[in-house]
C-alpha cells in the first residue's frame, strides 16, 4: 500500500497521454476525412474514424 502514492502521478501521466495521442489519431483522421483529395482516402479515414469511434454503420 505505501507504493500508491508513489505510483499515482506516473499512472495519471501514463492516462494522459495516451489520452492525448488518441485524441490526436481522431483529429487527423477527422481532417483526412474532409480534406482528401482523392475519393478513396476520404472513405479510408471516414472508416478509420468510425473505427476509433465505435459507431456503427448505417
Amino acid at each position: 500500500m505505501s507504493q500508491i502514492p508513489e505510483l499515482l502521478p506516473y499512472t495519471l501521466l501514463l492516462s494522459g497521454t495516451a489520452g492525448l495521442f488518441y485524441a490526436v489519431a481522431l483529429l487527423a483522421a477527422a481532417l483526412v476525412s474532409v480534406l482528401a483529395s482523392a475519393q478513396d482516402r476520404r472513405k479510408d479515414a471516414r472508416t478509420t474514424l468510425s473505427i476509433l469511434v465505435h459507431r456503427r454503420p448505417r
